[in-house]
């Protein structure tokens, strides 16, 4: 029983929260639970007061609904010819709306695994992203597939889910089923990331707002920002693992600093600079690479295995630059084909290939 009220008090914080971010119907969510778990007073008083404000916030929202009632037939025939959907895109929103649950959102199984509910997610996103689609409804639409996969893909989230999800929507008195018109998107849902973030980190849209997401354990995405907090707390918590940390780093510093003394200059760079002044070239690849002054004198050992290792450390770095320069092309092919952009497709197909073309050249030479 004591286990009970701790949660119920848990909750009653929660709603309490919602209440003040105006987030009634998460606020009615958990006061209820609240009121299953451990019945107060306290709670019977906050119940009332959520349902009232339920109630008041409807039917602000329906005065608009009733006002376009009114429109002119020249409106109307204004707002058809604007269309600019197809008849698939409509079709698509209009079945997220009808859905009761998260699975059917991304169509997918109860017992579906990750993979599964990321490639639903992206075969979905791709189809809905307000960009692409400019049917009625698509942004929300867009935002319950990232609410979805956010929380199928958590493991809390998602057995909290299983557990309390459907349970808690049979516990809706029918006077607070009337005030639903259709599903919340975001019921029990706390976003880290808008939905736009989350569809950037699947497709390779880079870096949203210049932060660096990273996964937790439990599958929960969160913000660097985020991560670097518990990371401190961490620091504070274990302040002597610390300390030890910094003196062995410290003492890995000083031996680097002492060895540096004892180990001679490389006998050749594939960059000139002032104490490699000397360019040369290989025999076999024509290669350059450059030399200190003293070369001659000092080297005394085979120049045909000197030159090796240069063609060897050049052709590693071309291999590298190539698959860079492939990677960034087929990327934005890849992205162009899939949102059916034909400036974005031939601007990506004409970009060059330099390292490419170079180590074809090598390699044809050899």
């Amino acid at each position: 029983m004591d286990g009970n009220k701790d949660e119920a008090e848990r909750c009653v914080e929660l709603a309490e929260r919602y209440l003040r971010e105006k987030k009634f119907e998460d606020a009615e969510k958990f006061i209820r639970k609240a009121q299953k778990l451990y019945p107060t007073q306290k709670t019977e008083d906050l119940l009332t007061k959520v349902t009232s404000l339920l109630k008041q916030n409807v039917k602000t929202e329906s005065e608009p609904t009733v006002r376009k009632r009114h429109t002119t037939n020249k409106e109307s025939s204004q707002a058809q010819n604007s269309v600019e959907y197809t008849k698939d895109q409509f079709e698509a929103v209009k079945r997220i709306k009808k859905c009761k649950d998260y699975y059917e959102i991304l169509g997918v199984s109860k017992d579906a695994t990750d993979s599964d509910i990321k490639k639903a997610y992206k075969k979905l996103a791709l189809q809905l992203h307000p960009d692409k689609n400019k049917a009625p409804g698509a942004a929300e639409s867009f935002k319950a597939i990232g609410n979805a996969v956010a929380i199928l893909t958590d493991v809390e989230k998602r057995k909290q889910y299983d557990l309390y999800g459907p349970e808690e929507e049979r516990l809706q008195s029918s006077q607070a089923r009337q005030n639903y018109t259709h599903y919340n998107y975001t019921r029990g849902f706390e976003a880290d990331i808008t939905a736009e973030e989350l569809f950037n980190m699947f497709f390779g849209g880079g870096i949203p707002q210049q932060e660096f997401y990273m996964r937790r354990t439990g599958g929960r995405w969160m913000r660097q920002q985020e991560t670097q907090a518990q990371n401190a707390h961490s620091q504070q918590a274990n302040g002597y693992t610390t300390f030890v940390q910094s003196l062995l780093l410290l003492l890995l510093i000083l031996i680097s600093m002492m060895s540096s003394f004892f180990i001679s200059d490389p006998l050749y760079s594939l960059h000139p600079s002032a104490k490699y002044s000397i360019a040369r070239k290989t025999q076999q690849l024509k290669i350059p690479y450059y030399v200190k002054e003293n070369f001659h004198n000092e080297y005394q050992g085979s120049l045909h295995r000197l030159e090796i290792s240069v063609q060897e450390e050049y052709l590693l770095n071309l291999r590298q630059a190539c698959y860079r320069e492939r990677n960034y092309k087929d990327a934005l092919l890849w992205k162009a084909r899939s949102f059916q952009d034909q400036e974005m497709f031939l601007k990506a197909k004409n970009i060059d290939t330099p390292s490419c073309k170079k180590l074809q050249e090598l390699q044809e030479v050899s």
